[in-house]
């Protein structure tokens, strides 16, 4: 069904966090800190990767998360940076779509990285002999690109979906990035189908890579129980602390966000959630994995001492 009049929308008004100038040159200040810390942060993660002592299937993973969070930051920051500063808050209408179709391929892409995350530590605690053997780098490389296409050929499907909706006269965006939300709101035509995709999707992508990591952890659990060794306890636990840490930070904003899309959903409480999701996350990885990661501190305190 058609609802008002429909027309070939060349570009959209995206209307960011409106507020007096005062307000928004502080925001760019936040964000733009946030950004560079983000950056520093991820940075300092994969050249520790680089370590000799770090090359397992573990550390490969997280320099994967680390790279994943550099580019999901940068999909969005710096548009909204610009938003913040200038006069001009328009972005045209195919780099809406580019913007929407990174940003939620590499939210994916974390999804996925994060249950094969999960696994990869279920093989070594539960199958600690065999794991080598297992997670060789061969399975590590599979594992790591297929999150990454099959996230990014997903994605494409909606973002194909999207290019086929038409828009009503009001072209303005609620929203600091261009979010799937924001297109079904404004589509004059029938988005039925967009959303079911998109609940697909969420359905498939969020609580698949939910499950496996709930599964996986679940036979940690059961497998640390047995061990008589509170030493055994203890290295376990810093194991998977850092990612279980991560994780609940990551999903417990996501599923509020994403497993039902709506019109009816507020987009104003969508921004301060997307916020603790988007920005704050890809910041506090790094913090996170370095904090309680032995390895990492380890690395970190013989730099620190050579200086």
């Amino acid at each position: 069904m058609v609802k008002g009049n429909q027309t070939n929308v060349r570009e959209f008004l995206l209307l960011g966090f409106p507020g007096s100038r005062y307000v928004q040159i502080s925001l760019f200040l936040l964000f733009l800190f946030m950004y560079l810390l983000t950056l520093m942060g991820n940075i300092t993660i994969i050249s520790l990767v680089a370590h000799r002592r770090l090359h397992t299937p573990m550390y490969f993973f997280l320099c994967n998360l680390s790279f994943l969070d550099i580019w999901f930051t940068t999909g969005y920051i710096p548009k909204t940076l610009a938003l913040l500063v200038s006069q001009s808050k328009t972005i045209s209408f195919s780099s809406c779509l580019l913007q929407m179709y990174f940003v939620f391929s590499l939210g994916c892409t974390e999804y996925l990285l994060l249950a094969v995350m999960a696994y990869d530590r279920y093989l070594a605690i539960c199958h600690p002999l065999r794991y080598s053997a297992i997670m060789n780098s061969t399975l590590s490389i599979q594992l790591a690109l297929g999150s990454w296409a099959s996230s990014f050929l997903t994605i494409s499907v909606l973002a194909f979906l999207i290019t086929r909706l038409s828009f009503c006269d009001s072209a303005l965006i609620n929203h600091f990035f261009c979010d799937v939300d924001s297109w079904i709101v404004l589509s004059c035509t029938d988005t039925r189908l967009v959303e079911m995709v998109y609940i697909i999707i969420c359905f498939i992508v969020v609580l698949g890579s939910c499950a496996i990591i709930l599964v996986s952890y679940i036979y940690i659990i059961s497998t640390v129980l047995r061990i008589p060794s509170a030493q055994a306890w203890q290295k376990a636990f810093s194991t998977c602390s850092a990612h279980l840490t991560v994780v609940v930070i990551w999903y417990g904003c996501s599923i509020f966000l994403y497993v039902k899309p709506s019109k009816e959903n507020s987009l104003e409480m969508n921004k301060v959630v997307t916020l603790l999701n988007t920005i704050m996350t890809p910041l506090l990885n790094p913090f996170i994995y370095t904090l309680r990661n032995k390895d990492i501190k380890e690395i970190l305190r013989k730099a620190f001492s050579r200086t």
